[in-house]
C-alpha cells in the first residue's frame, strides 16, 4: 500500500473499474425493493459549476446508500439540451446549436464521469435527439386527441429581447425569466395545453405531497389560486349587452362605484366609437402601478343598488385574468381607491370595523374622494393620505344585508344573486392555460399541418417524428426561422395529399423535462416507446410501472412552479392515457440550497466562481465531495470556504494515514466482530462501543433528514478515536479491524474512490458498493457510564459520572449524594427537581 494519499491515481482506476464492469447499470428485479433517485437533469451549457456539484453529489449519497441497504437503484443522468441559450449561442458565435450542444454534452459529461457519480448512462435522455421529441409530438397529439391542446388567438406574453412568447409561469415581476428584461402583450395565435383541466386535482392532490417542503406545496397552492366566490352581470345602461366580473367579496357589492375593464375587452371595441377616446385607451401605459384610466361614456348598473356606474377602461385590468372586468370598490380595494382618487370617482363605504360603536346606526352615506371611511370612523382627520379598509367587518349602506358579518354576508348575498338571476356561484382558480408555442429554431417542431381545405390537421403517428431540419440560418429575430426553410414548411395533406403547410413555432422546452423521468425508467432514448406493450400498459408490470413514481427528486426551489407542476400535469394526462397508474410523479423532494462565496451566489457576473475542475485536479473528487456534504445540510446555502476544502482533505489523508499504519495486521487478522456473541465479550472496549454508536449516528442522519454533515462528523468522531486507539491484544485487534471495516464502508457513499481503494488494501476482493450497510448492535452502542449534568436553579453546580439506564429516582439520589452539591443547598428549600433523562438534574432550591 502506497504511504501517501494520490487521490488522482485512484479516482482515475476506480472510475475505469466501474464502467469497466457496468456495475451502476440496472434491471427490474421484483423481488428486490426498488429505489428510483433522481437529480435534475442539468441544460448543457458548457461546464458543471458548484452548484451542480453539490446537487449531484447528494443523489450519489443517496443512490450509494441505498444500494448498501439493498434496494435496487436506478439513478440515472441525461441532458435538457433544447432552448433558447444554444440558439442564442450559435447566433453570437455563428455555430450551429446542435454542434454547440452535444459539444457541451461530451465535455461536461466527462465532469461528472470525473466526479464518480454512479448514473446508468445506458438510460442517457438526450432531449433534442428525434428518437426523443417522437414522443413530445406523440403526446402532444394524445392530448390534442382529448381535448387538452388547442389552437386560439391570444395576448400572449412577449420577451423583445429573446422574440418568443413566455408562459404565465415563466413571467417574474413583470420581467422575462430568462433575460431580466421587461415582458410586454402581444397578440398572437398560439397552441395551448389545458392545464386548467386538471386545476382542481393538482390542488387536491398537494395535500398528499408529504414528503415535499411546505414551502415548495404552498408555492403551487398558491399559484393554482383556487377562489371560491360569484360571477355577476352588470347589465350596461342603454344596450342588450352586460359586464360579467368574478368575486370573492360580494359582502362589498353594494359599494361598487365605478367598473374597470381591460383594454382588450370585446365590449371596448364594441361601445367605443370616438376616436379621440380609442387613441387614449392605445395609450394607456402597459406598467400596471401606474394605473392609468379612460372613461368609456358607458354606465353599467349595480344590479343590488341600481345605481348607474361609469364603465372605465383600466391599464391594470388584462383580459387574460378572470373575466377582464373588475367591479371598482375603492372603499375596500387599495388599488381601486388610489384609481378613484386619481380620477375623482365615489368612494362609498360599505363595510366597518368589527367593535364599531356607530356601525349599526350607520345610514345611507357616500364619502367624497381621497376620504378612506374605515379610518375616518376611527377619528383620522379628513385631508391625509387614507388607505382602504380591506379586511372583513360589519356590513352597512347595504339594504337588507346591513349588520351582518362579512363571512355571513357572503354566503346570503350569494344565495340572493342566484334567487334573482343576477349571478351565480362558482370557483375560479388563478391558474390559466399553458401557452407552449415559441417563435424559436431549437426545440420540438409541433406536429400540426395547415390544409386550405381540411383546416388544422394533425401529423399522423406514423409520420412522426417530425425532424428538425438541420440546414437553418439563424438570425435572431422576428418569427421562427423553421418558416423560412422551404423544406420543412412546405408538405402534403394526410387527408387529401393537398399542397399544405406546417406549424412553424417549436415547443416550449418545459416540455421537454415534464416526463424525462418516464423517459429514464422506460430505458433512454433508444428505448422510449408508448405503444409497445411490454413497456407500458395495466397488465405489464415492466418497466414504469415497477419504477414509476421517482423515490427522490433533488433539485433547486427555483422550479417549484414551472418544472415541478408541468410535471405533476403531464404525470396525470399520461395517466388518463393509460400508460402509467400513477398519480403524482415524486414521492419525496429535496430542494437544495445554493452555493455561497462572498455573500453572494456564485455567477460570472459576481467574480466569485470556483472552478470545479480546478479544485479536483488539486485536492481529488473525494475531498469536494465530502466538503460539499460537510459544510451544510442539504436545504441550507452552502457557504464557500477554502479553509473547508484544505479541511475535507486533510481528513481524508488522516483516513488513508489510519489505513497504512495497520494495513500488514489488517490483511491478516481475520473479520473482525461477525456476531453478536462474540461482539459482547469485548464491550469493556470503548472503542467497538463507539463504533457501533456511529453506525447508528450516521444512519439515522441519513435516513431522518439527509443531514449528511452530522454524519461526516460523526464519522470523524470514529476517526479520533481510532487513531487513539492503541491495541495490545488478539482481542483488541480484532475489535480494529471491525472499526476500520465499519469506518470504510460508512465513507464510501461519501467518498468512494478512497473506500474502494482502502476495502481492496484490507484484503477485501468485492467493491465496497456490494457490501451491506452497517447495522449496529443497541445493546453495545450503549453507554456504561454518563455524564450527569447537576444544576440549581438553572445554572450549572456540577458534572459526576453515573452508570448508564438508572431510573430517575436513583439519579436524584446520586445527584444529592455528591458533595458539592450538598453543600451548596444546605440551608435551602428544595421546591422541585427536573430529570432529562441521560442529561441532567435540576434543583430548584
Amino acid at each position: 500500500m502506497e504511504e501517501k494519499y494520490n487521490p488522482e491515481d485512484i479516482e482515475k482506476k476506480w472510475q475505469a473499474n466501474w464502467e469497466q464492469r457496468n456495475l451502476f447499470a440496472v434491471k427490474e428485479v421484483s423481488s428486490s425493493p426498488k429505489f428510483y433517485c433522481l437529480e435534475m437533469f442539468p441544460y448543457p451549457s458548457g461546464k458543471i459549476h458548484m452548484g451542480h456539484v453539490r446537487n449531484y453529489v447528494i443523489g450519489d449519497v443517496i443512490a450509494r446508500y441505498k444500494r448498501m441497504r439493498g434496494f435496487n437503484v436506478l439513478h440515472p443522468m441525461g441532458w435538457d439540451a433544447f432552448g433558447l441559450p444554444a440558439e442564442n449561442a450559435a447566433i453570437k458565435h455563428r455555430v450551429h446549436p446542435a454542434k454547440w450542444t452535444f459539444e457541451n454534452i461530451d465535455y461536461m459529461k466527462s465532469q461528472l464521469k470525473k466526479m464518480g457519480l454512479s448514473y446508468d448512462w445506458e438510460r442517457e435522455v438526450t432531449t433534442c435527439k428525434p428518437e426523443y421529441y417522437k414522443w413530445n409530438q406523440w403526446l402532444f397529439l394524445k392530448m390534442l386527441e382529448m381535448g387538452l391542446a388547442y389552437k386560439k388567438a391570444s395576448s400572449v406574453n412577449w420577451c423583445p429581447s429573446c422574440d418568443t412568447v413566455l408562459a404565465n409561469e415563466q413571467v417574474i415581476d413583470e420581467k422575462c425569466w430568462r433575460c431580466d428584461n421587461i415582458v410586454i402583450q402581444k397578440k398572437l395565435e398560439q397552441w395551448f395545453f389545458k392545464i386548467t383541466n386538471y386545476a382542481e386535482e393538482l390542488l387536491s392532490d398537494a395535500d398528499a405531497l408529504a414528503g415535499w417542503p411546505e414551502k415548495v406545496v404552498t408555492m403551487q397552492r398558491n399559484w393554482i389560486g383556487r377562489s371560491e366566490g360569484v360571477e355577476v352581470d352588470f347589465r350596461i345602461v342603454d344596450s342588450d349587452k352586460s359586464i360579467r366580473i368574478f368575486t370573492t367579496r360580494q359582502d362589498t357589492l353594494y359599494g361598487a362605484t365605478f367598473m374597470s375593464i381591460a383594454k382588450k375587452h370585446p365590449l371596448v371595441e364594441e361601445l367605443v366609437k370616438d376616436e379621440k377616446t380609442i387613441k387614449d385607451i392605445e395609450s394607456l401605459s402597459e406598467d400596471p402601478e401606474k394605473k392609468e384610466g379612460v372613461f368609456t361614456g358607458f354606465y353599467a348598473e349595480n344590479p343590488l343598488t341600481g345605481d348607474r356606474i361609469p364603465i372605465w377602461v383600466a391599464n391594470f385590468v388584462l383580459m387574460e385574468y378572470g373575466t377582464g372586468a373588475v367591479m371598482a370598490v375603492p372603499a375596500h380595494d387599495q388599488r381601486d381607491f388610489d384609481f378613484a382618487k386619481k380620477y375623482d370617482l365615489p368612494i362609498k363605504e360599505v363595510i366597518v370595523l368589527e367593535n364599531s360603536a356607530e356601525a349599526r346606526k350607520r345610514g345611507s352615506a357616500e364619502v367624497g374622494a381621497g376620504l378612506a371611511p374605515a379610518q375616518a370612523e376611527k377619528g383620522q382627520p379628513q385631508g391625509l393620505p387614507l388607505q382602504a379598509f380591506e379586511e372583513d367587518g360589519i356590513l352597512v349602506n347595504s339594504g337588507q344585508f346591513s349588520n351582518l358579518h362579512s363571512k355571513e354576508a357572503r354566503e346570503q348575498i350569494a344565495d340572493y344573486l342566484e334567487q334573482k338571476g343576477f349571478g351565480k356561484k362558482v370557483v375560479n382558480y388563478k391558474l390559466r392555460d399553458w401557452g407552449i408555442s415559441r417563435q424559436r429554431y431549437w426545440g420540438t417542431p409541433i406536429p400540426i399541418i395547415y390544409c386550405n381545405s381540411c383546416g388544422i390537421v394533425p401529423v399522423p403517428e406514423d409520420q412522426l417524428p417530425v425532424v428538425l431540419p438541420q440546414d437553418i440560418m439563424l438570425r435572431g429575430k422576428g418569427a421562427s426561422p423553421l418558416a423560412e426553410a422551404a423544406d420543412f414548411v412546405n408538405t402534403k395533406c394526410p387527408k387529401c395529399d393537398a399542397p399544405a403547410k406546417r406549424e412553424t413555432d417549436t415547443m416550449d422546452t418545459f416540455v421537454d423535462s415534464s416526463w424525462y423521468f418516464i423517459a429514464y425508467a422506460l430505458g433512454g432514448n433508444d428505448k422510449i416507446n408508448f405503444t409497445t406493450k411490454s413497456n407500458v400498459g395495466a397488465i405489464h408490470e415492466l418497466p414504469l410501472q415497477y419504477w414509476m413514481p421517482v423515490d427522490q427528486y433533488i433539485g433547486g426551489i427555483e422550479h417549484a412552479v414551472l418544472h415541478l407542476l408541468y410535471s405533476r400535469f403531464f404525470t396525470k394526462v399520461i395517466r388518463d392515457i393509460g400508460l402509467i397508474n400513477i398519480n403524482e410523479p415524486f414521492t419525496s423532494l429535496l430542494t437544495q440550497g445554493m452555493v455561497i462565496k462572498d455573500g453572494a451566489k456564485m455567477s460570472k457576473s459576481k467574480g466569485n466562481v470556483v472552478d470545479p475542475d480546478f479544485l479536483i485536479n488539486k485536492y481529488g473528487t473525494d475531498t469536494v465531495r465530502v466538503f460539499c456534504m460537510f459544510a451544510a445540510p442539504p436545504e441550507r446555502d452552502l457557504e464557500w470556504s477554502d479553509q473547508g476544502v484544505e479541511g475535507a482533505y486533510r481528513f481524508l489523508n488522516r483516513i488513508w494515514g489510519l489505513v497504512h499504519k495497520y494495513s500488514n495486521e489488517l490483511r491478516v487478522t481475520g473479520n473482525g466482530l461477525k456476531d453478536k456473541a462474540n461482539s459482547l465479550v469485548t464491550r469493556h472496549s470503548s472503542l467497538l462501543r463507539k463504533t457501533h454508536q456511529t453506525i447508528k449516528k450516521i444512519t439515522g442522519s441519513i435516513e431522518r433528514d439527509y443531514h449528511f454533515n452530522t454524519a461526516i462528523a460523526a464519522l470523524m468522531e470514529l476517526v479520533n478515536e481510532i487513531t487513539a486507539f492503541n491495541p495490545d491484544s488478539a482481542n483488541d485487534r480484532r475489535v480494529l479491524k471491525f472499526s476500520i471495516r465499519q469506518m470504510i464502508l460508512l465513507l464510501s457513499p461519501f467518498a468512494p474512490h478512497i473506500a474502494e481503494e482502502l476495502w481492496e488494501q484490507i484484503g477485501e476482493k468485492e467493491s465496497v458498493l456490494k457490501e451491506s450497510w452497517p447495522v449496529w448492535d443497541e445493546e453495545i452502542a450503549k453507554e456504561d457510564e454518563i455524564e450527569l449534568v447537576i444544576q440549581i436553579n438553572g445554572k450549572l453546580r456540577g458534572k459526576i459520572m453515573i452508570p448508564a439506564g438508572l431510573d430517575d429516582d436513583a439519579v436524584k439520589e446520586k445527584a444529592f449524594s455528591d458533595p458539592k452539591i450538598q453543600e451548596q443547598i444546605r440551608g435551602k428549600t428544595l421546591k422541585k427537581i427536573v430529570v432529562v433523562k441521560g442529561k441532567l438534574v435540576n434543583m430548584v432550591v
